[in-house]
């Protein structure tokens, strides 16, 4: 699946049949060269007192915690699968998501962002820092199409400001009244993605702290298309934050995932699901 240009294999695990090293499972199948290729594995689980849970592991199999673009695909799958109607609801670590599944496009209603610390020095760059589900550093430059995303980006993930877990990097650039370029280099993928949810989110609500944008921050990622964040605010507290974009099934098929002595998925237990 894509959203927005972040893809993810999704896998479908309702019925607890499969019973792997999720995050050794992310590694092989996450693999551009030796397996499907994707930014990360996203898992449906059963959940309580909600339609699933969402497991997410980066490309590296580190464990992602929440993925803005992962949960608006998600919430497609499920829909498409008929495990939830059109508003899912759905957990991801310690939090309840919900979604709604429009035709052309996918809304999420986010965790209300915090702001963990202002003005943070990295690698001579300045920004904040910033939770949304996931940690960002979010800096504004005067043009994202001039910076060394892989280097730079690399330098401040690991800088020692944000040690031990390092974080996301963003960087943004301010290209209309109310919209936003924005290039991120993400922890766990360890380069550049073609989109990122919770980064999105961060830029936006960084970019109506320092400009005072309004509601709703359309965002255009590197893969030329925009999501929109909008949310509410009073004075520097924000609540009631939706990301939206598109989200879709680019194909569906059957990977035999293999360990040292098994093959895990059997190939008669796929159900493929349509667009």
């Amino acid at each position: 699946m894509s959203g927005a240009g972040n893809d993810f294999i999704v896998v479908d695990n309702m019925t607890r049949r499969l019973s792997v090293d999720y995050a050794r499972m992310a590694k092989a199948v996450c693999s551009r060269h030796f397996g499907i290729g994707a930014d990360g594995l996203l898992i449906l689980e059963p959940g309580q007192d909600c339609d699933f849970f969402m497991r997410y592991y980066n490309a590296d199999g580190s464990y992602g915690g929440m993925c803005g673009n992962g949960g608006r695909c998600i919430a497609r799958y499920a829909f498409l699968a008929g495990i939830s109607g059109r508003k899912p609801r759905f957990a991801a670590l310690d939090h309840v998501y919900e979604a709604d599944v429009l035709e052309a496009s996918v809304k999420l209603c986010m965790k209300a962002p915090k702001v963990l610390k202002d003005k943070v020095l990295a690698h001579d760059t300045s920004g904040v820092f910033v939770d949304t589900g996931s940690p960002h550093f979010v800096c504004e430059i005067a043009d994202v199409n001039t910076v060394d995303v892989t280097s730079v980006g690399r330098a401040i993930r690991m800088h020692r400001a944000f040690a031990p877990d390092g974080c996301n990097v963003n960087f943004i650039e301010r290209i209309g009244q109310n919209q936003l370029s924005l290039r991120t280099y993400e922890r766990g993928v360890e380069a550049e993605t073609l989109a990122c949810g919770t980064g999105s989110v961060a830029a936006a609500i960084s970019a109506a702290v320092w400009h005072q944008m309004p509601s709703p921050i359309e965002v255009r990622v590197r893969s030329g298309e925009s999501v929109h964040v909008s949310f509410d605010r009073k004075d520097d507290v924000f609540s009631n934050v939706i990301l939206e974009g598109s989200a879709h099934v680019l194909f569906s098929g059957v990977f035999e995932y293999e360990t040292e002595s098994n093959v895990i998925l059997d190939p008669k237990s796929i159900q493929r699901i349509g667009q």
